[in-house]
């Protein structure tokens, strides 16, 4: 048997620009459902908003997934303090960069990309939608 994990990201109907702001940065293809188009029962009682993402994610060439949701109205959402950091490591300081600047466009620079003991390309953001995101080059010295 074979699995993967692929990060999933909850909002409060920002899941569609989300999915297509990564898809600019990062490449790929955006695959979306609305509640309307698959939301439950419960998911109604909970107020769903039928144009917003029940399930969404982008898929892209270069291995880059990401998922996406829509927290209904109804239920409790809490997108907290560093509650989690979205890991992107690749073995191309160029591509890396394109995407911590992509990123970075209406977000936070929490740590300007530059060298760092563990690897020779590091940086750190949240994004627009509240998303912080870790980028670093993989160098040999890194597992």
């Amino acid at each position: 048997m074979t699995i993967t994990t692929t990060t999933h990201l909850n909002f409060r109907g920002q899941a569609r620009a989300a999915l297509d702001h990564y898809a600019d940065v990062f490449g790929g293809q955006v695959r979306a459902f609305t509640f309307a188009q698959g939301g439950t029962d419960q998911d109604r009682a909970d107020g769903a908003v039928d144009d917003q993402i029940i399930w969404g994610g982008v898929t892209a060439p270069n291995g880059f997934s990401v998922m996406a949701f829509d927290v209904p109205p109804g239920r409790g959402y809490d997108q907290g303090t560093d509650a989690l950091f979205v890991s992107v490591r690749g073995d191309d300081a160029e591509e890396i960069t394109r995407f911590f600047r992509g990123l970075a466009e209406g977000g936070t620079v929490r740590a300007d990309l530059g060298p760092a003991g563990f690897s020779t390309l590091y940086g750190m953001v949240t994004d627009r939608f509240g998303v912080t995101w870790v980028l670093d080059v993989i160098t040999p010295s890194t597992w």
